[in-house]
Order: structure tokens, then sequence, then C-alpha cells
């Protein structure tokens, strides 16, 4: 064998090696930022006095994140009993009596609702024109716009939200007639796993 043949062997099996570190090292990488984002945001929503990892004598990580899972839990299993409905109403009621506060959660409720709606989970998922024609893009229909928009156009249009690859929760706002509208068999969770893929997960288990 040649020494240039053999130095591009060598060259070869060092760019495989090094193409095949970079395709195992970025979902770890990108799991492990996420998840430093979400112990962050987890530790700042406990209260020292409650958090363990300000009386242990070193910190555990990913200790808010499991306390925050068990608070949510007793929440959501709190919110379904006869109290809890009732407290949840009197907060319901107290934010849409603040002006600026209204507005925004009003906002964020729909969004939530229409999401967390088990019933509409498959119908959801849609697939879009965007950004231009025979150009396709996953979008989540989030509800029929009945607005003055859909007066001046004079169309019926349906609202998509197109997230973003890989962060899912920015994205844009469109505006579609629904007839261009196609939708999929796919459920939320499906189709956010194809999102933050990058299109390379299926979307399924």
């Amino acid at each position: 064998m040649s020494k240039t043949k053999k130095k591009k062997t060598i060259t070869t099996v060092l760019r495989n090696y090094f193409i095949t570190g970079v395709v195992v090292l970025i979902p770890i990488g990108f799991t492990l930022y996420l998840s430093k984002i979400l112990i962050g945001i987890s530790s700042k929503l406990i209260p020292e006095n409650i958090n363990p990892n300000s009386y242990l004598p070193f910190a555990i990580p990913g200790l808010e994140i499991i306390i925050s899972i068990i608070l949510i839990t007793i929440v959501g299993g709190l919110s379904l009993s006869f109290l809890g409905k009732r407290i949840l109403k009197l907060i319901d009621d107290l934010f849409k009596r603040i002006p600026f506060l209204r507005t925004i959660y009003s906002a964020i409720l729909q969004m939530t609702e229409s999401f967390s709606n088990k019933d509409n989970d498959k119908k959801s998922v849609v697939l879009v024109e965007y950004p231009r024609k025979g150009v396709w893009a996953v979008g989540f229909a989030t509800k029929e716009n009945k607005g003055d928009m859909a007066k001046r156009t004079n169309q019926k249009l349906i609202n998509v939200f197109v997230p973003t690859t890989p962060n899912p929760t920015s994205g844009f706002l469109l505006m579609f007639p629904i007839d261009d509208v196609i939708y999929l068999n796919m459920t939320f969770e499906e189709a956010s796993k194809f999102i933050v893929s990058a299109g390379t997960s299926s979307g399924k288990n």
C-alpha cells in the first residue's frame, strides 16, 4: 500500500470517528444543557427554606426537578378535588379582573387548554406549505380564526403555530385557509419529538 493511500485511509478513519463522536455527543450535550436550564429554573422556583440543597453539606443536582415534579403532581391532584376547584375558580376570577394580567393569563390559559385537550390531540398536528409553495412545515392548529382577519380576507382561516427546530417553544403564528391545511395522524408528543430531533425521528415511540 502506497503512503498516499495509507494517509487517505487514516484520514478517512479519523474523519468517521469524528463524525460518529459528534453524532453521539450532540444529543447527550443537548440533553445535559436542557437539564441544566431546568435545574436552574427549578432552584429559583423552590424557596430556600424548603429546598433540601440549602441544608445538605453538598448539593444534589436535579433534586429541585424531582421536588418540582412532586409539587406539580400534588397541585394537579388537589385541583381535581372539590375544594381545589373552588380555590382555582377564585384565582381564575382574580386574574381575569386585573387589566394587564388578564390579557396574558387568558392567552396562556387558552393555549394550554388547546394543547392539553386529549380529544383533539390527533387533530391539532398539521402540515402546511411554509415558507413558500412546495416547502412543507409541521405545525399545531390552535383554533379557527373567527375574528376581523377572517372577515377582511373573506376566508375561513385557522391559526397555526409553526415551531422552530430544535427549540419548539419559539416559532411563528400563521393563519391559513382551512382548505390549505393537512391534518396529520400524529399526537402532540410525536410531532414535538419530530421537531426537536430536526426530522431524524419519526415521532413514534
